[in-house]
């Protein structure tokens, strides 16, 4: 694979430190392993569905957490329980039940809005809301009047 040398733009650039960052990641991120399968669906204008493919794991064994723009995922079976110790010996297991950690790195104003697991599918709901402040607005050309206007909005 390529590498592709980004100190040019960080010397020509301000505020995209965080743009630059994922890009080393995605470059660096060659052996990172596939479990669990998943897709990223848009439902909407402004809405996804991330959904995992965790069968073999219940809501207790799965962990979801947001924090700085980073939405973690993390699957992990509990130690074996009385009554699972009492089923029979496992021959073969195609039915991968390891312990997992996946993460989704977020747009700025993206919100996880919900989650449910439905026939070993977990489906992850976000919405994208951008603020009024951060939406175009009209400037209003004139004198004093105008620039007074534009402070009060």
């Amino acid at each position: 694979m390529r590498t592709f040398d980004l100190s040019p733009l960080y010397r020509s650039t301000v505020g995209f430190d965080r743009l630059f960052s994922l890009l080393d990641q995605v470059n660096g991120n060659d052996a990172a392993t596939a479990y669990p399968p998943y897709n990223i669906e848009r439902t909407g204008e402004h809405n996804y569905r991330i959904t995992l493919a965790v069968a073999g794991f219940a809501e207790s064994d799965l962990t979801i957490e947001v924090k700085e723009n980073t939405l973690s995922v993390r699957g992990a079976k509990d130690a074996k329980t009385e009554e699972q110790k009492a089923r029979p010996e496992v021959l073969y297991q195609g039915i991968a039940a390891r312990t997992f950690e996946r993460r989704f790195q977020l747009a700025d104003h993206v919100l996880v809005t919900g989650a449910s697991l439905q026939n070993g599918l977990l489906h992850i709901e976000l919405v994208r809301e951008i603020p009024e402040a951060a939406k175009p607005r009209q400037i209003p050309i004139g004198g004093p009047k105008a620039v007074e206007a534009l402070r009060a909005a």
